[in-house]
């Protein structure tokens, strides 16, 4: 039994540290959207985001669209990875409190 303990221990730390670890991630990539308008034949780009009550809508250029799109992809895979690791933590959490 104490290596299952010890399993669920190395396994806790390790989630906790992931955590940490995506969190400053998220902390460097920019949060929103990238939404479209298309001007007299011309498509521009903008990021969309919440600060507050209010939604910020910034003009992105054209060289740096590529570069915006995989860091929002980035945090969304990193933001389920989030929620992945919340549900394991509290797993974890329940065994080693001997509730499971």
């Amino acid at each position: 039994m104490n290596l299952i303990i010890s399993t669920v221990q190395q396994e806790k730390q390790r989630i906790d540290y992931m955590l940490v670890k995506y969190q400053k991630a998220l902390a460097e990539l920019p949060k929103g959207t990238i939404s479209e308008k298309q001007v007299k034949g011309n498509t521009y780009y903008y990021l969309k985001y919440r600060a507050g009550k209010k939604i910020i809508s910034k003009y992105i250029g054209k060289k740096e669209i590529e570069k915006l799109k995989q860091q929002i992809d980035r945090r969304r895979h990193i933001e389920t990875m989030i929620k992945s690791l919340l549900e394991e933590q509290k797993l974890a959490a329940k065994v080693l409190e001997g509730n499971l």
